[in-house]
């Protein structure tokens, strides 16, 4: 398995231009600036993982938006002055985004030829634009596609994504992962013509009943739900998660997590699925999205993190944090100050 070079630490910009709390010039030109980018890279970082929604570029009858761009633009910009390197996300696109709840048929996308042509347009669009700039700025598809069930049809979207910007930038890093959330369950499901400069990505909240506790997104979680970080066992773990419906899917379900335990293998063994198909194609590991929210404990978010960054850093997976700021789990914020420095003291070495 090959090291996704140039993109082994880095830190997720969500919040800025994508999930925004509001979708505003006033927003995306305060939100994040340089400063940004050289105190990221002060963590050690050689990379940040740049979330866009569509409808910061494009407007819903297809036309693009220059100004929309000009955010991206800055953002390289900023990162190449840092000695950072830049991945950039479609979050969401027209009709579709991983927030089911806010669209009114998630799964239209996936069956809708005009909402995929869009996609693909935008994937050509971002293509011209930035894939001269194929040794700073990767590609990922799209995040977290959802319903399992439809495996198949994202194969096939991506399928025609992924060869629309190879025809346009055939030097580019692009980075695509599977569905179910983007779980590492769901790796060796991915299926796309891979070449030497794909990279398969996957994102990591498990368990999510801990990392996500009290989140007033997920449905049925209880604002006073507690869940500690590693547990007395996996079984009590999974018998949490069965009392939040979202949180009875994930990888810790998985038909071959029997062996599953909650000490130093958990993540080793969570990962090794896709490690073997990463190994199996000879192409990078990236995990593009992990996290605990700011209201558990901080104490247990810092074994949490202790262990997925040994787990990560021993198989010499490519990880970004989520996120720098706000977003309930920003790094940056006041939950964090009293464990910042020892959450991040992994970015500081190298592998």
């Amino acid at each position: 398995m090959r090291t996704f070079t140039g993109f082994e630490k880095g830190i997720n910009l969500g919040g800025w231009i994508s999930q925004c709390a509001e979708y505003s010039e006033k927003h995306y030109e305060s939100f994040i600036c340089e400063d940004d980018l050289k105190i990221i890279k002060s963590f050690g970082c050689d990379h940040v993982r740049l979330p866009v929604d569509y409808n910061v570029i494009m407007n819903d009858d297809g036309s693009f938006i220059d100004k929309g761009f000009t955010y991206i633009d800055n953002c390289i910009l900023w990162a190449e002055r840092a000695e950072l390197n830049v991945i950039l996300d479609l979050h969401k696109t027209l009709g579709y985004m991983f927030d089911t709840n806010a669209v009114a048929n998630p799964d239209a996308f996936f069956h809708d030829k005009s909402l995929q042509n869009v996609f693909v347009r935008i994937w050509e669009n971002f293509a011209l634009r930035y894939g001269s700039k194929s040794d700073h700025v990767a590609f990922e598809l799209l995040n977290e596609i959802v319903n399992p069930a439809l495996e198949k049809e994202w194969n096939e979207i991506a399928t025609r994504a992924f060869k629309a910007v190879r025809a346009i930038a055939p030097d580019s890093w692009i980075v695509v992962g599977g569905v179910d959330y983007n779980s590492v369950s769901a790796v060796s499901g991915i299926k796309i013509p891979f070449d030497n400069k794909t990279v398969l990505t996957f994102h990591c909240y498990e368990p999510l009943v801990f990392t996500h506790q009290k989140a007033p997104w997920v449905l049925d979680m209880p604002s006073d739900f507690e869940v500690s970080y590693p547990g007395p066992s996996i079984e009590y773990i999974r018998e949490k998660s069965r009392m939040i419906p979202q949180a009875c899917h994930g990888a810790i379900f998985a038909k071959n997590m029997d062996s599953l335990k909650l000490d130093d293998t958990f993540f080793t063994t969570l990962f090794a699925p896709a490690l073997k198909k990463a190994e199996q194609l000879d192409l990078p590991l990236y995990c593009g999205e992990y996290g605990v929210i700011d209201r558990a404990p901080a104490e247990d978010s810092l074994r949490w993190y202790k262990d997925i960054h040994k787990a990560l850093e021993a198989h010499k997976i490519g990880r970004a944090l989520w996120s720098y700021k706000k977003m309930d789990f920003g790094i940056m914020d006041e939950h964090y100050s009293g464990i910042r420095d020892e959450v991040l003291l992994k970015y500081s070495h190298e592998f």
